[in-house]
């Protein structure tokens, strides 16, 4: 494998040594580090980093997927394809328990979230043994995300505390780790999703598929349209009924809760700048950020991504 030297944009190669230098710096103090891998544009933006970061020598991390069992199926392809291409070693866990008890999103909600992807994550890093975590989330997805350090303190049982986070001025980072706590680092915290769109362009990164628009099969519900990844497991409700409609996804989660947006857009330059006139932000799409409460930074607390 080689790896492209397209010139970059000067705000991307910024973003770009800013991320690898990240990179290296957690790799450095890490006793067993791991990269959080969904298949999502962010995460595979992250690995494609991590490459270059240490290329030519094979990256010094697995990719780690957490398979909440109601993935789309062309994602958990592109996974696999993507850490074969790069020479990842990648780990999958599921909850193989709350599969065969039903678990779902139609029914469980948060409690489908903590028993699908929290805890199976959280037993994931005990097993491995992972002091340093890498995540692609990014400061201008939600305002829980916003609150992050780059490099942010997970105490013992991975729960997050806000409040305690440690100060990070002109770069430099407390890698100092106590008993039970643990990293997780988000060397993409200063990107924007167009800083995503445009990098994976100029450095012509693949990303999966279903972030580009083409005609799938969908249903409308509460003004949302949802892809029917899998007929026989969908809950379809009285009156609805699946179409054909060309669509495309600017965040991707487990199909039955991420809604699709309708979309022409079928390469990067077009999503960049369908994106630029976009009115709302990209996890509008994610039913479950609607809760009230703030389920997402609940979830955050309690060991979540």
């Amino acid at each position: 494998m080689t790896l492209l030297t397209t010139p970059l944009s000067r705000d991307l190669m910024a973003l770009e040594n800013e991320a690898i230098f990240i990179l290296r710096e957690a790799v450095a103090q890490a006793q067993r580090a791991v990269l959080l891998f969904s298949g999502g544009k962010d995460s595979t933006v992250l690995a494609h980093l991590a490459v270059r970061a240490f290329y030519p020598a094979p990256p010094p991390m697995p990719l780690l997927h957490v398979d909440s069992t109601w993935e789309f199926s062309e994602l958990l392809a592109f996974r696999d394809d993507f850490a074969r291409e790069h020479g990842f070693a990648l780990r999958v866990f599921a909850n193989e328990q709350g599969r065969t008890a039903g678990i779902n999103p139609f029914d469980h909600g948060d409690t489908y979230t903590s028993v699908m992807r929290t805890d199976v994550l959280k037993r994931a890093l005990d097993e491995g043994r992972y002091d340093t975590v890498f995540g692609g989330a990014r400061r201008d997805e939600e305002k829980t995300r916003a609150k992050e350090r780059v490099f942010s303190v997970r105490d013992q049982g991975h729960v997050w505390n806000p409040r305690q986070q440690r100060p990070e001025l002109w770069q430099l980072y407390n890698t100092h780790l106590g008993k039970g706590q643990s990293l997780r680092v988000f060397p993409l915290s200063n990107w924007t999703e167009m800083d995503i769109w445009r990098y994976a362009d100029q450095r012509r990164i693949a990303l999966a598929p279903l972030y580009f628009a083409a005609q799938r099969p969908v249903l409308e519900r509460d003004g949302m349209l949802l892809v029917v990844d899998d007929p026989a497991r969908m809950r379809f409700e009285p009156g609805e009924f699946v179409s054909t409609r060309r669509v495309r996804f600017r965040t991707l989660g487990c199909w039955p809760v991420t809604a699709a947006i309708a979309s022409e857009a079928a390469d990067l330059p077009a999503i960049a700048r369908e994106t630029a006139a976009a009115k709302g932000s990209e996890r509008h799409g994610r039913l479950g950020d609607r809760d009230a409460g703030g389920s997402l930074e609940r979830q955050k607390r309690e060991g979540y991504f």
